[in-house]
């Protein structure tokens, strides 16, 4: 048995994480069929620019009417998935599985290379590991079944991070060298179409080329992957520019998300326990959906933080601790109610006097937020996200001090971490951005419990040649 294991880890990992998701996506066909239900889970506007582009070949939440609202990489991708296999929560639900299959595959492949450079058995264990800490993580396993972009950014990450690994794993920059500066270059370019937070990644790529590297062959390497993933994005950059006349680089909401992590506001909502997206400022432009609507919201972030900087430390530190919390942040929900705090739009109306707790009640029916306040997503959901993440965490911080000794192969994957934790904690930290990074520190879980185990065989083998 064990020697089936050994020799079968990945598949057997691949199909425990298959088997768990599809019998979560036909066990609960209330919260994901949202062809019959009318609920998406996820994100509603992914569904709606998918629709758009078949019906009129245009990118735009209004049919007919091109705009840069978000990234389009998953609106595209969910396009062809509607117009081959039909619209629905099952045919979602089996695409993102694939994708989670291919990003456990890539995961799988990242640990052999990186901890498997003197070892490449323990290498093998240590990605087999983490991949089944993946299959089997509970928040993902959710969120990666809604209609959410997180399952196609993590196989492009990964992808990505797997061909710079290998790249630099190579003594001579030959031709396979600069087939995986191309797919490196691609899948950079591909990944920032589907969140563009990557850019610090990257740049922590070619100082983490440099621990091995000498500065040349650290340009010579990675300036090909840069240009063409610049050149990846230059194609939506331009049409943005025909659309609004101006450089959009990639989205009209960055202005958004960072006023949401940078306002009078975000303190008190996270301190509750409320995500900060039930908050909107008061905006001079008519259309608060227009690029000038953007602008002006990253303006009033910018003037908040100018004119507060005795804030910013706190600011940091909460934003800080959403980010890396044990438990589901955000820690509460809106619930459905009589009073109509919540406008539809999600912009919260402050109605608590300040001497009470913040309480956001008042959604509509049929709001798939609603029900996130449930007993099976908010205690049982919740209770298990906290043990399993945080076992995994515990043991992912011994992983890294059992393995400080390889930091020029494994640092990356603090790069990793460290470079999203900047990019969410300037703008605006949640669990659901946190999770798509979550596996690559379980590689770390695994090395731990590796160690561990060899541990146990050592003192067993003592203890039974001592007479």
């Amino acid at each position: 048995m064990i020697s089936l294991v050994s020799t079968y880890k990945l598949p057997i990992v691949l199909a425990a994480a298959l088997v768990v998701r599809v019998g979560v996506l036909f066990a609960f066909p209330d919260v994901f069929n949202y062809e019959q239900t009318g609920a998406i889970h996820g994100s509603a506007a992914y569904d709606e620019y998918a629709i758009h582009i078949l019906e009129t070949g245009v990118y735009g939440r209004i049919p007919g009417e091109p705009d840069a609202r978000i990234p389009p990489g998953y609106s595209y991708a969910l396009a062809a998935v509607y117009g081959t296999i039909g619209r629905g929560g099952v045919q979602v639900g089996l695409f993102n599985t694939l994708l989670d299959l291919i990003s456990i595959t890539l995961l799988y492949y990242i640990g052999v290379t990186l901890f498997g450079r003197d070892d490449r058995v323990r290498g093998a264990w240590l990605g087999a590991g983490a991949g089944l800490f993946y299959a089997g993580y509970p928040y993902l396993v959710f969120q990666n079944l809604t209609l959410i972009d997180t399952p196609l950014f993590m196989v492009l990450l990964y992808g990505f991070l797997l061909a710079v690994i290998l790249l630099r794993e190579r003594d001579t920059f030959d031709r396979a060298g600069i087939g995986l500066a191309v797919v490196g270059g691609l899948l950079l370019g591909a990944v920032m179409l589907v969140r563009p937070i990557v850019p610090p990644l990257a740049l922590g790529v070619a100082l983490w080329y440099l621990f091995r590297r000498s500065f040349v062959q650290t340009v010579v390497r990675l300036l090909p992957v840069a240009v063409i993933g610049v050149v990846v994005v230059l194609g939506w950059t331009l049409r943005n520019y025909g659309v609004y006349e101006a450089f959009v680089p990639l989205t009209t909401t960055s202005g958004a998300n960072f006023w949401q992590g940078n306002s009078e506001y975000t303190v008190p909502y996270f301190r509750a326990g409320y995500d900060v997206q039930w908050t909107a400022p008061d905006l001079e432009a008519a259309d608060l959906d227009s690029r000038e609507a953007d602008l002006e919201r990253f303006d009033l972030a910018v003037e908040y933080l100018s004119s507060h900087p005795e804030r910013i430390p706190e600011l940091v530190w909460v934003k800080f601790l959403v980010h890396w919390s044990i438990d589901i942040a955000p820690r509460r929900n809106p619930t459905a109610g009589e009073l109509p705090r919540l406008e539809y739009r999600g912009d919260a109306l402050v109605v608590s006097e300040p001497d009470q707790e913040l309480a956001l009640s008042g959604l509509q029916p049929g709001d798939p937020v609603a029900v996130y306040s449930e007993s099976l997503f908010d205690r049982v959901g919740r209770l298990l996200h906290r043990y399993y993440y945080g076992t995994l965490f515990v043991l992912c911080l011994l992983g890294m001090a059992l393995t400080v000794r390889e930091w020029r192969e494994v640092s990356v994957l603090w790069i990793a971490q460290f470079t999203m934790t900047v990019v969410y904690v300037a703008f605006h930290p949640s669990t659901r951005y946190r999770v798509p990074t979550d596996p690559l520190l379980f590689l770390f879980s695994a090395a731990a419990l590796y160690a561990l185990w060899h541990w146990y065989l050592q003192q067993r083998t003592n203890s039974v040649s001592t007479p």
